[in-house]
């Protein structure tokens, strides 16, 4: 297929202005849709989009991507990448991106206010005051400065808030499955119930890899220091819910907050249920953590302009499910878009092809990741449809674009 880099493109969950207008500004078609789309829905406005673009609650099933015929690219506007099913994006030849820096700051500042809040006691003394009590006992209030943090997930965000959290005089542990260095003081664990042992406020930021599913439940929560302060800013799957609100109504937990929720409503101003509404230590906020104006106006200008990029360009700097690959603009003439099966002599097959119709190739790239190789090759303006027609008839191919 030859693409001359005008596309649809449908934007859904209300995503930011700018990413809207980025791509209006290339002459592409915008559809933006305010809420998420069920599977159905989706399914039902895809056809003819060459590019899509979510944040957290859209599910991309393999049936979407299936029926998405003529999509390029996803984007996830937003840091999480686990409601796209990346199997069967990849087989498709569908590039998936997302923000995985932008909103960073947004969630460490969110997950930092809710610490002082609950170690301060102000979720329970903002309500007295409306109630026309005036409570100005420090019973049970803190300060953080000497407080024992113990982060769960050392990423992008666990890594931000541990530095900011020693600025404030906190002592800070983390527990990450993966092998992390640590930043400034901070202290690793080797287990999670080492790190539940010593921290007084535990903060969850993993991500929702299918693994991660219900790993922190009862035993975690027993596990906890007594009178200990909980938080969730990332996957509502991640915890057991039911759990954490007989240990808040028990006392062994003394207050939490929760940004993510295993059902969510799909659209502002739609009923949010939950077993943690009416506890009055309880912070409940509506998946906001990376809400905030200045990161969602950076999300919109990252995210569209990968997407962008990768249609004009081909190039799929950090996607997360294709080789990282990127050539200069190739100016005149083409360039040949190739993702294949990862098998040996697919460079050599394609060149002998090029070779074979007298093509000049002026720029090359070839990078490959686990079962998957991802070519770019400019050549010049002349070429006929037999030399497409033979490489996408190669048996390793999975997808091929010429850009003009």
């Amino acid at each position: 297929m030859i693409d001359d880099g005008k596309a649809r493109v449908l934007l859904l969950e209300n995503i930011h202005p700018d990413a809207v207008a980025r791509f209006e500004s290339e002459g592409y078609v915008v559809e933006s849709v305010s809420s998420a789309l069920d599977e159905d829905e989706l399914i039902s406005r895809i056809e003819g989009v060459s590019l899509l673009g979510i944040r957290s609650k859209t599910k991309v099933t393999a049936r979407v991507i299936e029926a998405a015929k003529d999509l390029a690219a996803i984007g996830a506007f937003c840091i999480g990448t686990d409601q796209i099913d990346q199997v069967a994006a990849s087989e498709a030849g569908v590039a998936v991106f997302n923000a995985p820096f932008s909103n960073t700051r947004s969630v460490v500042e969110l997950a930092l206010a809710e610490i002082i809040a609950l170690t301060r006691r102000l979720t329970e003394k903002n309500n007295g005051m409306h109630a026309g009590v005036w409570d100005k006992a420090a019973d049970g209030s803190h300060e953080v400065r000497g407080r024992r943090l113990g982060i769960v997930g050392y990423g992008n965000i666990g890594t931000q808030l541990s530095v900011l959290a020693e600025a404030l005089g906190m002592r800070v542990y983390f527990y990450d499955s993966a092998d992390k260095l640590s930043l400034g003081n901070a202290r690793r664990c080797s287990t999670l119930n080492e790190l539940l042992d010593v921290a007084d406020i535990v903060t969850i930021h993993v991500d929702g890899r299918p693994g991660n599913s219900g790993f922190f439940g009862d035993e975690q929560f027993a596990r906890m220091k007594p009178g200990s302060i909980f938080l969730n800013l990332s996957r509502g799957l991640v915890i057991d819910h039911d759990a954490l609100r007989r240990h808040l109504e028990s006392g062994h937990i003394a207050g939490a907050a929760v940004d993510v929720f295993p059902v969510e409503p799909k659209g502002r101003g739609d009923e949010f249920q939950s077993g943690l509404r009416g506890l009055p230590n309880v912070i409940l906020t509506p998946h906001i953590g990376g809400s905030t104006e200045e990161a969602q106006a950076d999300i919109g200008a990252f995210v569209s302009n990968k997407l962008a990029t990768f249609l004009t360009e081909g190039n799929t700097t950090l996607s997360v499910n294709l080789p990282s690959v990127a050539l200069p603009p190739h100016g005149e003439g083409h360039r040949l878009v190739y993702l294949h099966r990862n098998t040996p002599g697919v460079l050599a097959q394609v060149n002998s092809v090029l070779a074979e119709h007298s093509v000049n190739v002026e720029g090359q790239l070839l990078a490959t990741k686990g079962e998957y190789g991802y070519l770019l090759t400019d050549i010049g303006i002349d070429f006929t449809p037999e030399l497409i027609n033979q490489l996408a008839a190669l048996p390793q191919t999975v997808r091929l674009r010429v850009i003009a």
